[in-house]
């Protein structure tokens, strides 16, 4: 019975956390990354998708009125926010090839977290496009950034459960901003002359900024490179030696070459992952463009506090399913990304037809923005494959990381004022529509990177067979080579 009861552990256990580590000095060392890496990471990005959250639940809090905004300017304000994520994202993932993450993430935080002190201040939406530019090109360092960093600590069997606990705590952020924006309102709505979302741009500065020095003290950079007070010199070492024990597996950390960009854009990896988030990023939109908050604001009945309460429950959802998504990937044995994709896009156009039926009850438009919440579950699978399957480069995987973000920035600064205009609402028609064609489109690309993906495999397998024959065979001559000297002695 205990044998039984301890296999039954060690079964939930490896779902839950994935390969229990080979030794005990394994299992210490995973323990300190996982805590001093994702405790930052996730505290990191927190305030980060806080930040973002916050201007959607401004804008429906008072802040359209205040600042007389009209027509797509709050969708205006997304786009300038995205063109700057845009010209950032490449830069800061370079850069942390250049410069300790530890230095240039947590500053990347306190430059954004000045910039939301500002956002409280401003009297006129142009300031605010401003000051939304230059916060995507700080914020822009903190995703691919930290699957970046991931990639370069964790295992294959280890990455996908801890790519999703990341992802979630952007989430979390998203849930707690709601939540938090309401609570404002309430209680501090009108002190000291302040709206209540003014004093919600100041209480994310003031949650920002000792995040951002908690990272100087504590955030270990890569493996390579690290001195991290709390790891020990074995611990340095087994750290890049237990990665480096995986086949094809490239640990080492150093200044991008000038070869790099030939040798990306020589392989499928660079255009096919790219491809991949460009496309699935998009089935975000409704949480990004909080369609939610929109469509309740312009039915009416509903007051600001439910407004900013109710689109939780979309968030709760993304963050339920991204977790049990991850665990499910790292859990099987194959470490297939591909079915979380699969879940994610059928949930997305089940939603997409709920809410295009005008005349279904509102229960049933609740449950389908709730189920759109499956969208955010192909965040974390998506990184996490492209990690895997760059392993073998570093340098070109912090450039695919980095370009997959991208891209699907690139889309999406034109995407919310083409398909989900703060014009259309409640009913978003063409934005359902659209939702449906990226789903679809989602399933292709997601079926092309995995053929791509176990074609490189097999020419993998066939070449390593080939050595192993080519090996073979030079031992043999050798062998016969010594022999035939031997007999030419005597």
């Amino acid at each position: 019975m205990a044998v039984t009861a301890k296999s039954a552990w060690r079964s939930v256990r490896h779902f839950v956390w994935g390969e229990e580590p080979a030794t005990r000095a394994e299992k210490v060392l995973l323990l300190k990354i996982d805590w001093f890496i994702l405790s930052y990471c996730c505290l990191m990005y927190f305030t980060n998708y806080l930040d973002r959250s916050n201007v959607s639940n401004a804008y429906v809090s008072g802040m359209k009125e205040e600042l007389h905004m009209v027509g797509n300017e709050f969708n205006k304000i997304n786009t300038l926010f995205t063109c700057g994520y845009i010209v950032g994202m490449i830069p800061n993932n370079l850069m942390l090839q250049v410069v300790s993450p530890r230095i240039w993430l947590p500053t990347m935080q306190i430059v954004w977290g000045v910039l939301t002190f500002c956002s409280s201040a401003v009297t006129n939406v142009q300031q605010l496009y401003a000051i939304r530019f230059l916060q995507g090109l700080s914020e822009s360092s903190t995703f691919v950034g930290t699957h970046y960093i991931l990639g370069a600590w964790y295992k294959p069997g280890e990455l996908g459960k801890r790519s999703g606990i990341f992802t979630s705590s952007g989430l979390i952020g998203t849930l707690f901003s709601g939540v938090l924006q309401a609570a404002v309102y309430q209680n501090l709505n009108g002190t000291s002359g302040r709206s209540g979302w003014r004093w919600l741009f100041i209480i994310d500065g003031v949650i920002t900024l000792p995040i951002a020095f908690y990272g100087f003290l504590v955030f270990p950079d890569v493996p390579t490179t690290t001195r991290a007070f709390y790891l020990t010199e074995e611990e340095r070492l087994l750290s890049a030696d237990r990665l480096d024990s995986d086949k094809g597996r490239d640990v080492s950390h150093v200044k991008p070459s000038w070869n790099l960009l030939r040798r990306v854009l020589s392989k499928w990896r660079w255009y096919a992952c790219s491809l991949l988030f460009l496309v699935s990023g998009e089935t975000e939109s409704f949480g990004s463009n909080n369609l939610m908050g929109q469509w309740l604001k312009a039915i009416g009945g509903y007051t600001v506090e439910q407004i900013d309460y109710y689109p939780s429950g979309m968030t709760a959802f993304a963050i339920v399913s991204t977790l049990v998504c991850a665990t499910w990937t790292d859990a099987t044995r194959s470490r297939a990304r591909w079915p979380v994709l699969v879940y994610m896009s059928i949930s997305v156009i089940i939603a997409s037809i709920c809410i295009l039926v005008w005349s279904s009850p509102t229960g049933l438009k609740f449950f389908a923005y709730y189920l759109a919440g499956a969208s955010y579950a192909g965040q974390a699978t998506t990184f996490a494959w492209a990690n895997q399957i760059c392993a073998d480069d570093d340098q070109e995987r912090g450039i695919v990381l980095a370009s997959m973000n991208m891209w699907n920035n690139v889309i999406n600064a034109w995407w919310p004022l083409v398909f989900y205009p703060a014009t259309d609402a409640p009913r978003f028609t063409k934005g359902m529509w659209a939702m449906i064609g990226t789903a679809l489109a989602t399933l292709l690309v997601t079926a092309l990177v995995y053929y791509l993906e176990r074609r490189e495999k097999r020419q993998a397998r066939r070449r390593a067979d080939r050595e192993e024959v080519e090996e073979a065979d030079e031992k043999v001559d050798e062998k016969k080579e010594r022999v035939y000297e031997g007999s030419f002695q005597q």
